[in-house]
């Protein structure tokens, strides 16, 4: 038996001394394959990496925007967008921005002798009629929205049903339609866009007499009614405002830029140049927000907008622009919101007890022809007037109001104003060609509607 132990225990102990030099080798030979692997270029890809950027938007914080060292160190806060593109990101690629000692800015090269070039154009093409029916112009719908995404599913879904809205009168009433979401001229971001989409439709379609451009968060709330587009045969463009808020008071509040109608001619060409002067990005409209405070009452002096700087062009030469603009305050062209949405019900209840006939009859007052809501952003943004909620629940109501009445049309509406939830309001399986209404009869046919002459 101890002959036994001592043999065991001689081998424990050379246990130990045979494992250790196991350790050191092993580390000898991974570590150059180790090191290897972490130097290797081939290798750094599948590493996680981080990215670390500051903000640029923030006071202190250095930016690299080309507007950046041009700008007043604090200039004031712009006034809400009418409806324009946010345009941060794709300003700082943007080249520096126009100087006030650069040439006058032009939207293109200058279009001289159009309206006899147009008149040439449709005497060579009669298939192109610019009016389709006698009195009856042939009109295009223009609207748009920003080339993003908005930073909510919310803020699309309401620019879809924005649009569709647009779709919908301009179907029952047979108007051409154009969507844009792409910036045209860098120079005009913003309140701006409006302005070269404008110019590049009117020269690429010299068929189209009237062009009415719609913002994004404007939207039609009377779906029958249709602008006395004969009213306007003398006029080249056509406002919602008031004369004496414009030449009076000089109120940049005088007319509103959000829903407007411009003929297709050179005066409108000339009119677009004139304008856009005071429009390029940086220095220039911050000097034209300053010239535009001085002459309009009750405006601050931010940044020059599109629609003060029209209100400036009327007043200061009223003789070459006022003489062909019709302020047209009879019917809401420009509805404003938060005076409005909340009296739908009022507004159905009283049609259905006193009626009244198409277009002004009587001073009866119509529905709203456009809801439009300034100071609210679909999309959203810091320069938002009210509140996003109160803007949601408004431009929810808006759009089931005026859906109400397409939806009728086929024997349904919305069970309210404040939910999508339909019902059906009338069985049509006895006779579904029969139309009572000789109105809503038309506008199932919008190709008979189309040739009707305005009212």
């Amino acid at each position: 038996m101890s002959e036994e132990a001592n043999r065991r225990e001689r081998k424990q102990r050379q246990l130990p001394v045979r494992a250790v030099p196991i350790i050191p080798v092993v580390l000898f030979l991974l570590a150059p394959f180790i090191l290897f692997l972490l130097t290797s270029s081939n290798f750094q890809w599948q590493l996680p990496r981080i990215r670390i950027e500051y903000d640029r938007r923030h006071d202190d914080a250095p930016s690299t925007s080309p507007t950046a060292k041009l700008r007043p160190s604090s200039p004031p806060p712009p006034p809400p967008p009418v409806a324009g593109v946010d345009n941060d990101d794709e300003e700082r690629h943007l080249p520096p921005p126009r100087q006030l000692t650069d040439p006058p800015y032009s939207l293109g090269p200058s279009v001289s002798d159009y309206d006899a070039r147009r008149a040439k154009w449709l005497r060579d093409h009669p298939h192109f009629p610019a009016s389709v029916s006698p009195g009856r112009p042939r009109v295009l719908v223009v609207t748009g929205s920003s080339p993003r995404s908005c930073g909510n599913a919310g803020g699309d879904h309401v620019l879809l049903r924005a649009f569709k809205n647009k779709v919908d009168y301009c179907r029952v009433h047979g108007l051409g339609i154009f969507y844009s979401n792409a910036v045209l001229d860098a120079e005009l971001s913003g309140f701006w866009t409006k302005l070269p989409i404008l110019r590049s439709l009117m020269l690429a379609h010299p068929e189209t007499e009237l062009f009415w451009w719609l913002d994004s968060d404007a939207m039609f709330t009377d779906m029958l009614f249709e602008p006395p587009w004969s009213k306007y045969v003398g006029h080249n463009l056509v406002l919602p405002g008031w004369d004496e808020k414009v030449y009076v008071r000089k109120s940049w509040l005088g007319i509103n830029a959000g829903s407007f109608v411009i003929r297709n001619c050179q005066w409108s060409l000339d009119l677009l140049d004139a304008w856009a002067r005071m429009g390029p990005r940086g220095p220039v409209r911050y000097k034209y927000g300053e010239v535009l405070g001085e002459a309009l009452s009750d405006r601050p002096s931010y940044e020059a907008d599109d629609q003060s700087a029209l209100v400036y062009l009327l007043v200061t030469q009223r003789e070459r622009w006022g003489k062909k603009t019709f302020l047209e305050s009879s019917y809401s062209l420009h509805g404003y919101w938060v005076e409005i949405v909340d009296r739908y019900e009022e507004m159905m209840r009283r049609r259905r007890r006193n009626g009244w006939t198409p277009g002004i009859a009587g001073g009866e007052e119509r529905w709203p022809l456009v809801t439009h809501f300034v100071g609210c952003k679909p999309c959203g943004g810091q320069y938002a007037s009210y509140d996003a909620a109160e803007c949601r629940r408004g431009m929810e109501r808006a759009l089931n109001f005026a859906d109400d009445q397409i939806l009728r049309l086929y024997g349904f509406e919305h069970e309210s104003l404040n939910t999508t939830a339909v019902r059906r309001v009338r069985n049509d399986t006895g006779g579904p060609l029969d139309a009572e209404d000789e109105e809503i009869g038309r506008l199932l046919h919008p190709r008979f509607r189309a040739g009707s002459p305005s009212w």
